[in-house]
């Protein structure tokens, strides 16, 4: 009886070593690209195909940040920016926006990728949302995706 306990706790202790071993999930970065689309259509985009894209640059809280306009993104992935209703920006963490069209159409609001002097801070992730003049909760971080609401 020993014997058999003995054998299911190390097959069980095996099994959860081996779940562990293939999952990424406790790493602890963020997603390295953004998806945008409509549950329909969706396009991923990497920093680099970011940075691809014409680039420009907005100021919040006094930072300069350099980045694709969300207008020319939503073109890029495939929408007309004038036939959507909205676009919800999703946080690493969950936390999300939503962007009415006086705000995404506009030219000075940007997915950001950089500041004007190098790379996004920790606390930034990856990309952010940047709105100059906006609240600081509309100013969404470590951005992972743009649903877009057609």
């Amino acid at each position: 009886m020993k014997k058999g306990l003995w054998l299911v706790l190390l097959l069980g202790m095996g099994l959860l070593l081996a779940c562990g071993a293939g999952s990424s999930s406790g790493s602890g970065e963020a997603p390295q690209g953004l998806k945008v689309g409509d549950g329909t259509t969706t396009r991923t985009y990497t920093v680099d195909d970011l940075a691809a894209l014409p680039a420009a640059e907005s100021t919040f809280q006094e930072v300069a940040y350099k980045g694709v306009p969300l207008h020319v993104l939503l073109q890029d992935a495939g929408f007309d920016p004038q036939a959507i209703k909205a676009v919800k920006a999703v946080a690493a963490d969950g936390y999300s926006v939503n962007y009415d069209p006086a705000l995404f159409q506009r030219q000075d609001v940007l997915v950001a990728y950089a500041t004007a002097q190098g790379a996004l801070t920790a606390d930034d992730g990856t990309l952010r949302m940047v709105i100059p003049d906006a609240e600081g909760k509309l100013n969404v971080r470590m951005l992972v995706e743009l649903k877009v609401v057609p």
